[in-house]
């Protein structure tokens, strides 16, 4: 046992039962709230593992309403808080809905100290064992990047910096095109860090009206505005102890950056309407598919938000950049639906794959996931040819006049074709390469590719 005694927070409003609670786990350093905004500063300020609620709180303490929107306000700040639920007696479908909100258990009044202390001793027993499996989740090495197929060196580099720069708390900025996997490197970034546990909460700054967009990202307070009926957390404070994801960032209004600058600098918010600052823990990752330095020189984009954001950059290559790759994803992509849509097993012909490479993807990989899914399900058997993907003829880019350079061009290209094709299987790629498994890793090592 420490010293510091563990917080407690109980939210009660009648002073006597107040009195008397706190004295009777005096083993606790108790913190105590009469109605909902008291409970979630105290919420804030003392981070409590286990907190009571009373359903009956003010301003309507003869209803339930209130007590459970402080329960779902508690379980949204701190999703791993264990909330006891104080009901009335044969309150059986107040104590179950509760349950069904999230709440780790419910105790029926009237106050017997013996019983809710055992209860409460248990919550802060499994709060402690989840909090410790936690802990050994984190030590454990990374297991990479989830869902992320590539043997494209340039999209490799990215995912190894990703690899480097998850553990800590630097802000990430993704650049590329759109549909080449920002949203899943990002999401890469979350899960790769100690905060894998808590949200990822992402928000496209260029699908929202610019003026919902504020009050999307930090919130409002009840009465801020025509038709703001009740408080309303934002985004930024929706992930505390998370990770932000702000897609297309470079979308955000004018009016907008200067307040989320000041955000990143000061790492507290306010609500719209409200007065307090409140302080978030958020690790902030943003993408763009525009040239922002561009937009700065335009005056269109803050010079001082852009160096708080792009503490490290990583590009993500188009998929027309990342030979062999297409065919790789569209293998992958093949298995997935035909599962999903329970067709039998479904192949590629060699013309399909021949249009997959030669066709230049504008709209990358989404794009490439869309024709693969659509022609799952219209083909008719159980191959899909070339005809199913309905894909015009790609451009190909002009080749080097240099013997040498053209050459080794060629050499890998044909490496990267054949072990897209091969869908990985080495064995298959030399064969068809006409070589040794041995000289096709010598050539994939001289690629760099791996």
């Amino acid at each position: 046992m420490t010293d510091k005694r563990r917080p407690l927070l109980i939210v009660e409003d009648d002073p006597a039962l107040q009195k008397q609670m706190k004295w009777a786990f005096n083993d606790y350093e108790v913190a105590l709230a009469g109605d909902r905004e008291t409970a979630l500063a105290q919420l804030r300020r003392v981070e409590p593992a286990v907190v009571t609620v009373d359903l009956g709180l003010p301003p309507a303490p003869d209803s339930t309403v209130e007590g459970f929107a402080t329960l779902r306000e508690i379980l949204s700040l701190a999703p791993d808080t264990k909330v006891i639920v104080l009901t009335g007696q044969n309150d059986r479908e107040n104590a179950l809905k509760a349950i069904a909100l999230g709440a780790y258990d419910f105790y029926a009044k009237p106050f017997e100290p013996d019983v809710l202390t055992l209860m409460i001793d248990r919550a802060f027993r499994l709060h402690d064992l989840q909090e410790e499996n936690r802990r050994l989740r984190e030590a454990q090495p990374p297991e990479g990047l989830a869902g992320l197929i590539t043997r494209d060196p340039e999209m490799l580099r990215a995912c190894r910096t990703i690899e480097r720069v998850a553990p800590t708390n630097a802000t990430v900025m993704i650049l590329g095109d759109s549909g080449t996997g920002k949203e899943l490197l990002a999401r890469g970034v979350h899960d790769l860090s100690p905060r894998k546990p808590r949200r990822f909460v992402a928000i496209n700054c260029a699908a929202i009206p610019e003026n919902l967009l504020e009050s999307e990202l930090f919130g409002y307070e009840k009465g801020a505005f025509t038709g703001a009926a009740k408080q309303t957390i934002g985004k930024i404070e929706t992930a505390n102890k998370g990770t932000l994801f702000l897609d297309e960032i470079g979308d955000l209004p004018g009016s907008l950056q200067a307040k989320l600058l000041r955000f990143l600098q000061q790492r507290s918010i306010e609500r719209i309407g409200g007065r307090d600052e409140i302080a978030v823990d958020v690790r902030v990752v943003c993408a763009t598919h525009q040239d922002l330095k561009a937009l700065i020189v335009d005056g269109r984009f803050r010079e001082d938000l852009y160096y708080r954001l792009a503490e490290i950059v990583i590009t993500a290559p188009p998929l027309r950049e990342r030979p062999g790759d297409a065919a790789l994803l569209a293998h992958a992509f093949v298995l997935r639906y035909a599962n999903e849509y329970r067709r039998p097993a479904m192949t590629l012909l060699p013309d399909a794959l021949q249009a997959i490479e030669q066709y230049p993807w504008p709209g990358n990989v989404r794009q490439l996931e869309n024709v693969i899914k659509r022609a799952v399900i219209m083909a008719e058997g159980t191959s899909i040819s070339a005809a199913d993907l309905e894909l015009s003829s790609g451009e190909r880019d002009e080749e080097p006049l240099n013997l040498r350079l053209a050459r080794e061009e060629a050499e890998r290209m044909a490496v990267l074709k054949a072990v897209g094709r091969a869908n990985g299987n080495l064995s298959k790629a030399a064969e068809w390469l006409g070589v040794s498994r041995p000289t096709l890793y010598d050539l994939m090592h001289r690629f760099g590719l791996k």
